[in-house]
């Protein structure tokens, strides 16, 4: 079987894996046996098609059509997810666990009661009440039964006839509830993390060069596409290099690109986030950086301009759960003294003190931080990618103590800034500090 063939056999298999009702088993006979290929063939095009998260693997449960995970679903936790937090043991329907749940409902009411909140998708905190476990699951929702109870053989079964999970876990039911409420609000904050899978073009193929082609060919590229630069690809499709229109200057029209081009680049994979493709690119004076598989295989670039677009599509984004670095940036109250220099004051609570009742390095060190990057924005656009922070400990700063934190700025060119940012308490100042920074600047 030549290549081409391979490519459309196994696309094939992709497409009517894809056309199958969620929840079905699959299984490499199976495929093989439907659409007339080898089973080594139905074999790699399922382990292709789990890569892309359109089908799911579990011990006793074997391969099952699953809904592919999108990221704007990343505040929505599955079944599976849920028993593992809270130490479960799935006691019946472990077909379902890969499925999504949308609302959790604790179940402290008559039954009565309890069935007019219950919905599909919703999961069901609740103790030892057999006739509830059976509603819920009727109901086609899912089971979380707390304090270590067991559920009756009929339960069971039906949960493994509905496919939907039924969960035993030691915990009681305020510590469950807080768990997944913790677990619900992390993903909200991960929610508003832009990754390089959010803005890369998988769905426009990256205009590649072989290494055996030449100068005349890289220039021919250049012309039709109106771009500068491309990555160099070998046979299986993976990065090897990256070459420019500064590489060839003065170079012969039949020189081999692969004498010329830059090797060994750096790449990004889909999980990357936005603020370290960042960091490298201003780090290492990058334009444009290749976007990789978990198979090193190129699956698109990114450049510096979608990188700055993306920056800046999270500053005005709807805030989702608030980070430690944002509740400590809204506790700020900007500014101006007589003489219009921009200071910001705050106060220091209980939570941001260390062990012996002072404020604790780390927070201090994200107050500066958070001070220089906002000085920087007020005198122009970009963000900033910290180098270095020095610190000089003056005197501690007590809990319930107030403090200004007061800028200025060193040196400033469009690439680099120095900032120095001084602290004061009770008139007295306690802490002096320097931060070098890169400017990832849009001009």
């Amino acid at each position: 079987m030549d290549s081409q063939e391979f490519t459309t056999k196994h696309e094939q298999i992709i497409r009517y894996i894809e056309d199958l009702d969620i929840g079905t088993r699959i299984s490499v006979r199976k495929i093989a046996q439907a659409l007339e290929v080898s089973e080594g063939t139905a074999y790699r095009a399922i382990k292709d098609a789990e890569n892309r998260g359109i089908v799911s693997t579990k011990e006793r449960t074997g391969t099952v059509r699953i809904e592919k995970k999108q990221r704007q679903h990343i505040d929505k936790l599955t079944f599976e997810e849920i028993a593992n937090l809270v130490d479960g043991e799935v006691l019946g329907g472990e077909a379902g666990l890969h499925k999504t749940l949308n609302k959790f409902v604790i179940g402290a009411m008559q039954l009565e009661a309890m069935i007019r909140y219950i919905e599909p998708g919703n999961l069901l905190i609740v103790g030892n009440r057999n006739k509830a476990h059976e509603s819920a699951l009727t109901l086609g929702a899912g089971v979380l039964i707390t304090g270590g109870f067991e559920a009756t053989p009929e339960v069971k079964k039906l949960a493994d006839e509905l496919e939907l999970p039924i969960i035993r876990c030691s915990y009681d039911t305020f510590t469950v509830a807080t768990l997944i409420n913790r677990a619900i609000y992390d993903r909200m904050i991960k929610k508003q993390i832009i990754l390089v899978g959010d803005i890369v073009r998988d769905d426009i193929p990256a205009v590649t060069l072989r290494g055996y082609q030449t100068v005349e060919d890289f220039m021919n590229c250049v012309e039709e596409t109106n771009h500068n630069r491309f990555p160099v690809v070998d046979d299986a499709n993976r990065p090897i290099g990256m070459i420019t229109t500064k590489d060839v200057i003065g170079a012969a029209a039949d020189l081999k690109i692969d004498k010329l081009m830059t090797r060994n680049p750096l790449t990004v994979t889909a999980q990357t986030s936005i603020a370290t493709a960042g960091h490298m690119m201003v780090w290492e004076g990058i334009e444009l950086l290749p976007v990789i598989d978990d198979k090193r295989k190129l699956i698109g670039v990114i450049s510096r301009k979608d990188v700055l677009k993306a920056m800046q599509e999270i500053q005005v984004q709807p805030q989702n759960g608030e980070t430690f670095e944002d509740q400590i940036g809204s506790s700020f109250e900007e500014a101006r003294d007589d003489q219009g220099k921009l200071y910001f004051r705050t106060q220091i609570t209980a939570q941001m003190s260390n062990q012996v009742g002072n404020l604790s390095e780390g927070i201090l060190s994200s107050m500066i931080a958070q001070v220089a990057n906002r000085t920087v924005k007020d005198l122009r656009k970009g963000d900033l990618l910290i180098d270095s922070s020095s610190a000089y400990y003056l005197a501690p700063i007590e809990i319930d103590s107030v403090v200004d934190l007061v800028p200025t700025v060193i040196e400033s060119s469009r690439r680099f800034c120095k900032i120095e940012v001084e602290v004061f308490s009770g008139g007295k100042r306690v802490v002096k500090s320097m931060v070098t920074a890169r400017l990832f600047d849009p001009s």
